[in-house]
């Protein structure tokens, strides 16, 4: 049985930071391509980050230059580092990791709470 766990969220202030950890049991994340999506109020659900198990990373442009994705093949563990946090960065962040070959399964969390606010 696979679970994902994210894990990180909180309040923080607008220019301050946070990581999300994304946890696997039943799945090895190297193997997956490991997508970070947020979802704000009244929003749908996109992209911000999508992993792919050579490493290679691509950034939805919002997060460009202030959010970091990276693995831990050890713990089996993807985090998202996000810095300069504005208010509309808040959201219900989730983690999503599809094995490779792609199309077969496909596994979600069940998110983590990002308010950015003065």
């Amino acid at each position: 049985q696979v679970h994902i766990v994210e894990s990180g969220g909180g309040t923080v202030q607008p220019g301050g930071s946070l990581r999300l950890s994304c946890a696997a049991s039943g799945v090895v994340l190297r193997n997956c391509v490991v997508g970070w999506y947020r979802q704000g109020p009244g929003k749908q659900r996109t992209l911000v980050a999508n992993m792919f198990p050579d490493g290679t990373t691509h950034y939805a442009d919002f997060a460009k230059d202030r959010f970091t994705s990276s693995r831990d093949n050890a713990k089996n563990m993807v985090y998202l580092e996000m810095k300069n946090l504005k208010p509309e960065d808040t959201a219900v962040y989730y983690c999503n990791a599809e094995p490779v070959p792609l199309g077969v399964s496909n596994y979600w969390g069940q998110g983590t709470q990002v308010t950015v606010s003065s």
